[in-house]
């Protein structure tokens, strides 16, 4: 009986993979590739499939291309218990001195400790797991990985950028990933939540999920969600803190995301926006709401985005009642005015690094107050004052952000700042502008670190 352990080399040599390491797993059925850019054509009328593997794991800039006859479709069930159709291939594996001939499943792995998992369906018959053991059928040493994979290892002519996010399927994250890809840098999708780090003065590190070491990055694009500011910021940091360039600072975006200390900041860079009352008690509520002129009136939450979290009242007693049950559970809110003439619009200015480069207008809709996109409203494009163009930019630098959107009401007392937000979003100015604003992000990169300049 051959006797395998619970880790284990193997080798595609049809597939031009010369070496990937697995984990064993007797519990699983199916075995399972790491594939991207998964691509169906059809060859000699079959159907076949095209397909990138990442083989090494501390290696994400090595890349082979693959393609292979498809064989079938799977239902796998996976990490966080989503059911899923995979596409089914069958090739030969060289498992130490054995040649077998296995079904894969092809599956983004990014986010897995291993590249592979090999199931009992491939080692079934003829082999025994041993748990205690790894390498059982031969290890190969990092000289000889670095040997087998010299020839695709290629010689860096971009930059090497990760985007520090959440979702890899989120539109923005996909149009600046595959903005810098065209412009020749290698992209790297960094899950802020898979990221972790060592601090220490001689060797600072940041560790992806499996140990992969994430030190040598030229830049940062940080899309960090609301709800992993802080963590995403310490992430942030620890980069800037090994010399990566960092394209918003973990400072700009905690000032940022806190409604109160950016008012505070507006105020003190006399930049007008709307008349914002802020107090604790409830014994204060009706002066709160006589100190902005009363209803109707804005309430948010400090930490509020894409709309949420942001109510109106349009009476002073229901201004009143919401007020004080957002205290007694003791959430911290703004009290603003409501810019009544506005008629349910706003304008989103799109700055990167000191210039306007797009604006729309957004509309709400019927029957809502708010112009966010994410709450229904629409977006058209519209060619903004040069008392706005400035307003938006003395925003952004009263922040210290390199991207902002930058929303701007217009009123009877002349442009007035709503908010400033440090990750915008791209797709509704994109589609609304025509213009490729994830191209001027890397662009701006591409310029403070002196490339082709």
């Amino acid at each position: 009986m051959n006797v395998i352990g619970s880790i284990e080399w193997c080798r595609f040599p049809k597939l031009g993979v010369p070496a990937v390491k697995a984990r064993v797993d007797s519990g699983a059925k199916t075995s399972t590739l790491q594939a991207d850019r998964i691509q169906l054509f059809t060859k000699d009328g079959q159907e076949w499939v095209k397909f990138d593997v990442n083989p090494i794991q501390d290696n994400r800039s090595i890349t082979i291309p693959c393609e292979a006859r498809v064989t079938g479709r799977k239902a796998v069930k996976n990490t966080s218990g989503i059911t899923e159709e995979r596409l089914v291939i069958q090739t030969t594996m060289t498992l130490g001195e054995h040649t077998l001939t296995v079904d894969l499943t092809l599956a983004n792995r990014d986010a897995m400790e291993f590249r592979m998992l090999l199931g009992r369906d491939a080692f079934v018959n003829g082999f025994l797991v041993d748990v205690a053991q790894e390498f059982v059928q031969g290890d190969i040493s990092d000289a000889e990985i670095a040997s087998l994979y010299k020839a695709f290892d290629e010689e860096k002519t971009g930059l090497r950028i990760g985007v520090l996010a959440s979702n890899p399927k989120l539109y923005s994250n996909k149009r600046i990933m595959e903005a810098g890809a065209a412009r020749g840098h290698e992209m790297v999708f960094l899950n802020v939540e898979h990221s972790y780090m060592k601090l220490d003065v001689h060797s600072p590190e940041i560790r992806y999920r499996g140990g992969n070491i994430l030190n040598q990055f030229d830049a940062i694009v940080p899309r960090i969600k609301p709800a992993v500011t802080f963590y995403g910021c310490a992430i942030l940091r620890q980069f800037k803190h090994l010399g990566v360039y960092c394209q918003n600072s973990a400072d700009a975006i905690t000032h940022s995301r806190d409604k109160l200390y950016a008012s505070l900041l507006f105020s003190e860079h006399d930049i007008n926006i709307p008349i914002t009352g802020f107090a604790k008690s409830p014994q204060d509520t009706k002066d709160l709401i006589r100190m902005v002129n009363g209803a109707p009136l804005i309430i948010k939450l400090l930490e509020s985005t894409q709309g949420r979290g942001v109510v109106l009242a349009e009476t002073n007693k229901a201004a009143e009642s919401v007020i004080n049950a957002f205290k007694s559970v003791k959430t911290n809110i703004l009290v603003q005015e409501f810019i009544k003439e506005a008629n349910g619009q706003d304008i989103r200015c799109f700055v990167v690094n000191g210039k306007v480069v797009a604006s729309m207008q957004r509309q709400a809709a019927k029957g809502e107050f708010r112009a966010n996109v994410h709450q229904g409203g629409t977006a058209s494009v519209i060619r903004i004052t040069s008392e706005e163009r400035k307003l938006a930019l003395k925003a952004t630098k009263a922040l210290n952000l390199a991207v902002a959107g930058v929303d701007i009401i217009r009123s009877n007392k002349g442009p007035l700042l709503l908010e400033v937000n440090s990750s915008p979003g791209l797709e509704g100015i994109e589609r609304a502008t025509g213009i490729d604003i994830a191209n001027a992000m890397i662009q701006a990169i591409e310029r403070k670190l002196k490339f082709n300049v």
